[in-house]
């Protein structure tokens, strides 16, 4: 049963001994987001933390007030405000002398879309948060609308006939900031994750993390095949995993195989792709310029 949040703000998860991410929250069966926030709980470990939520999935996570699904402290934000909130929060931990790791939680709308002028911002200050976007593609929390994250081809509620245009690179746009770190992150490669969060919450400066996260109501598909999906995109190519230090030394992750059987069926898998929308030339001719550009730049051990 979900517990109150009043007085007990100043305890960290670890301290009461909780997840992150606690029963009774109202995420939907097979929500990546659930995944990646398990994920997070236990890259945390001992570390204090802070969350700065904007409107989303994840704030309707927490349930009703006075309760919260959520094991540690959090701030609900305005959709467009979660990283000029988070500044705060973090200038006031170093004020207090606390060693508080303040972390935004956003969607794609509230990071690719509303929320890009405080994210690039804080982004330029360089201000000490963690900033992680879980991509589910779509504005999930409130009807599956398009956002600047839903891929070329993808069906929404305001693309009837498919999204005609390509997704945004928002990590290439973060990169272009010279922050300390950035990265993208797969579900389906949990050391990778796990190296990725553990580097980015001790880390210092403006760090960014983007997480592509199924979503079963938005993405038409089964519940129980999410971590394929992202599997199948990594191996296609369609999804690059790789990291950035600085905005100019990029590292491949995982290698993918550029198989065109994982492509198609990370489409048949999926409700929101309908075969006479896609255009599957232009989607692999994307895959192969992203793949040219990253490894003109990327650097080899």
């Amino acid at each position: 049963m979900n517990e109150p949040i009043l007085g007990g703000l100043a305890q960290s998860a670890r301290d009461r001994c909780e997840p992150l991410l606690r029963a009774g929250n109202t995420n939907c069966g097979g929500c990546g987001m659930s995944i990646a926030l398990h994920m997070l709980s236990r890259a945390i470990g001992a570390r204090r933390v802070e969350l700065v939520i904007p409107a989303s999935c994840g704030i309707v996570t927490a349930g009703a007030y006075p309760a919260s699904a959520y094991g540690a402290p959090v701030v609900a934000s305005a959709f467009a405000s979660a990283a000029a909130v988070a500044t705060g929060l973090a200038h006031a931990a170093r004020l207090n002398g606390e060693n508080t790791r303040v972390v935004c939680w956003a969607g794609d709308g509230g990071t690719f879309d509303i929320g890009m002028a405080t994210v690039s911002a804080a982004a330029e200050r360089d201000e000490d948060i963690l900033y992680v976007c879980y991509d589910n593609e779509i504005y999930g929390n409130t009807g599956g609308q398009r956002s600047s994250a839903t891929p070329l081809g993808a069906v929404t509620t305001t693309t009837p006939l498919g999204k005609g245009l390509e997704k945004k690179d928002v990590v290439g746009i973060m990169a272009a900031h010279h922050l300390p770190y950035c990265a993208t992150v797969s579900l389906a490669h949990p050391e990778d994750l796990m190296r990725k969060l553990e580097h980015a919450l001790d880390a210092r400066g403006f760090r960014f993390l983007h997480i592509l996260s199924p979503c079963p109501t938005g993405w038409k598909s089964e519940p129980a095949e999410g971590i394929e999906l992202i599997r199948l995109a990594v191996r296609s190519g369609l999804y690059p995993v790789y990291e950035v230090w600085d905005g100019r030394r990029f590292k491949v992750n995982v290698e993918p195989t550029f198989d065109a059987s994982a492509l198609e069926r990370y489409f048949a898998l999926q409700g929101r792709f309908k075969a006479k929308l896609l255009d599957l030339p232009r989607i692999r001719a994307t895959i192969q310029a992203t793949w040219d550009d990253l490894r003109r730049r990327a650097t080899h051990d």
